[in-house]
């Protein structure tokens, strides 16, 4: 089944990410929790396991599969090589995405620029002004699509010839705002759109706060130019802040009230810039800060205790689970894991590899 198996999974109304988390800790691979039957589905998201079996979405699926054989067009699970290994950092990463253009972009880290829709002139330009200089030094730039702040990011990004991420709260077939339609063809040409929403997904205004998560999980750091004191802005500077990544914001006018988030955000620890240089100082320090022997992640993977006892040969569930003498449930979640992270492989006959 494949990608066929991952897309019913996440196309169930009702059965959200977590509970998908859930069923894949517990079963391993999509296909699986299929095969487990309704009985074993319920001991893990109780009745809500019935919609996995009586929802019908072949109509959508067979659009969706379609779609993601169009150029350009892919669906990233996370048992793909291609997935973002920085979402899998967090706390919520998605089952899987949909994506315009280059994949491959997702998995380059950069920094998110965000802030008001209802930006002023100077804002803008100060956004695009950042954006190319940053995009102009390899980094991807990292934004939302949305009018604004976010469009004069993608705009900076683009003038530098750099990449640039749009991440969407519409299915991906969809463009909008509908007056950035040529912007967000020149990203599918030049970056890559993506969605985590089924496609034909509408605007819906409860799907932009989820969106940000993503938009905070795949950069360093977040950059806030301009922002309300309730903005959407200030969600993404939260979750950058929950998910460990750098928070920056622009202060401005005391008498603008664009400005009051920003300076809200600084008042609560974000870093204050006036310059792309001051980001680029802060990546450089941290950079020199991280540990610089490069067998140290290597060897700390390889005390991993399911790993040490997996050896260098195959080996059956049954066998593993009397080696580590852990539970199936937790087996399994650890076992699904080491495969999303490329440490183990699962063989034919239901056998562990690991992997060098």
């Amino acid at each position: 089944m494949g990608l066929a198996a991952w897309l019913r999974l996440t196309l169930i109304p009702g059965i959200g990410g977590e509970s998908q988390r859930k069923l894949l800790a517990a079963f391993g691979l999509p296909e699986a929790v299929f095969a487990a039957g309704r009985l074993a589905t319920r001991s893990v998201i109780g009745d809500r396991a019935d919609l996995l079996f009586d929802h019908d979405s072949s109509a959508l699926l067979e659009r969706s599969l379609a779609w993601s054989g169009q150029p350009g067009h892919a669906i990233v699970t996370l048992a793909d090589a291609d997935y973002p290994p920085a979402l899998l950092e967090t706390a919520d990463p998605p089952t899987l995405l949909y994506v315009r253009g280059n994949p491959a972009l997702l998995r380059q880290r950069g920094l998110a620029i965000v802030g008001s829709r209802n930006a002023t002139p100077q804002g803008r330009q100060t956004a695009e002004n950042f954006a190319r200089t940053l995009a102009g030094k390899g980094y991807s730039i990292i934004s939302g699509l949305a009018l604004g702040i976010d469009a004069a990011a993608h705009r900076g990004a683009l003038a530098a010839g750099g990449p640039t991420v749009a991440v969407i709260g519409t299915g991906a077939d969809r463009l909008y705002p509908a007056s950035n339609r040529e912007l967000a063809l020149a990203i599918v040409e030049h970056g890559a759109i993506v969605s985590e929403f089924p496609l034909g997904t509408p605007p819906l205004a409860a799907n932009f706060p989820r969106r940000n998560r993503i938009i905070s999980g795949l950069a360093r750091g977040v950059l806030v130019v301009e922002a309300a004191p309730q903005s959407g802005s200030l969600i993404t500077a939260r979750l950058a802040a929950d998910q460990g990544r750098d928070v920056f914001a622009i202060p401005g006018s005391i008498h603008s009230p664009v400005a009051r988030g920003c300076h809200q955000l600084i008042k609560q620890g974000a870093k204050l810039v006036e310059t792309a240089s001051d980001i680029l100082e802060e990546f450089s320090a941290a950079a020199l800060a991280a540990p610089s022997e490069p067998g140290i992640a290597a060897a700390m993977a390889d005390d991993h205790p399911i790993v040490v006892a997996l050896g260098h040969d195959p080996c059956t569930l049954d066998d593993l689970a009397e080696r580590t003498a852990l539970g199936a449930d937790q087996l399994l979640g650890e076992l699904l894991t080491l495969e999303l992270s490329g440490r183990i492989a699962i063989l034919p006959g239901n056998r562990y590899q690991r992997l060098a």
